[in-house]
């Protein structure tokens, strides 16, 4: 190989990877509709924000830059679905975006799951991680549900804990559950397999990172479940006639780089 093509080459790979690194900064803020066809709950439409998968080892948007891009918001819950961390020195990182969140003052509260990541921590370091979550105004799910009633209907908000490292228990997560929609929270999507017998009326997942790398094809997700084998990576999707959506995620694990993909912000609106 002569130098010169050798300096083209390494020119080419250091700018791809420059532009890979500022793609983690193009964040996407997306609105996703459902309809709730069988519960009215309140005449106007339920407004989730949806953040999923913060990596703060690996994100590139601060909280002052986070709460400018949602300010103003009419926000009736947040969603966090799990990943926020996998070392115990990115635990101090995590109060300041629950502290930005807090002031948008959703009007049914934060809630959240923990991740395949999040498990990582182990022992006291998880413990603080769940403490620094519940001190910020979140409430923590971990198979168990909380219920929020609205004009005198319920919003059961379930909360299955991480598929992936077999932390969930689908059935705990119901035990209890009455009448009501059913908003489901989980961080590895992969669950929606095993949920045939348990309704929801919409999931709200992360995990994928839309492929983080999608390109050409995702192929190093191939390990990560049989959802990915059927094309299901990100975004709303349908299994068993009920909704489900997976978000790409705000951070970024292994490497802060996305190829193909977008760090995202979601609003759902329950129509």
């Amino acid at each position: 190989m002569s130098l010169y093509f050798f300096l083209i080459i390494s020119v080419y790979l250091v700018y791809s990877l420059f532009k890979a690194n500022k793609n983690t900064s193009k964040i996407a803020v997306r609105t996703v509709s459902v309809e709730r066809p069988d519960i009215v709950l309140a005449s106007n439409k339920i407004k989730i924000l949806h953040l999923s998968d913060l990596h703060l080892e690996n994100i590139s948007i601060s909280p002052k830059e986070l709460y400018e891009r949602i300010a103003g918001k009419d926000i009736d819950l947040i969603a966090l679905t799990g990943d926020f961390m996998d070392r115990k020195r990115s635990l101090p990182k995590l109060a300041p975006y629950l502290q930005m969140l807090n002031k948008l003052e959703p009007r049914y509260g934060m809630y959240a799951v923990f991740g395949n990541h999040d498990y990582v921590l182990k022992g006291k370091n998880f413990a603080a991680l769940k403490k620094i979550l519940e001190e910020n105004g979140c409430r923590t799910l971990q198979n168990e549900h909380s219920v929020i009633d609205i004009n005198g209907e319920k919003l059961n908000i379930i909360g299955i804990d991480n598929y992936s490292t077999k932390h969930h228990d689908v059935a705990k997560s119901y035990l209890g559950v009455s009448d009501g929609y059913n908003l489901v929270l989980t961080h590895d999507p992969n669950v929606v397999l095993e949920m045939k017998d348990y309704k929801y009326d919409y999931l709200l997942s992360g995990h994928f990172h839309g492929g983080q790398i999608h390109w050409p094809k995702p192929y190093h997700l191939a390990k990560m479940g049989k959802l990915v084998r059927m094309n299901m990576v990100k975004g709303l999707h349908y299994h068993n006639g009920m909704p489900f959506y997976i978000s790409e995620g705000l951070g970024q694990t292994g490497v802060n780089i996305r190829i193909g993909s977008r760090p995202e912000i979601t609003f759902h609106e329950i129509a």
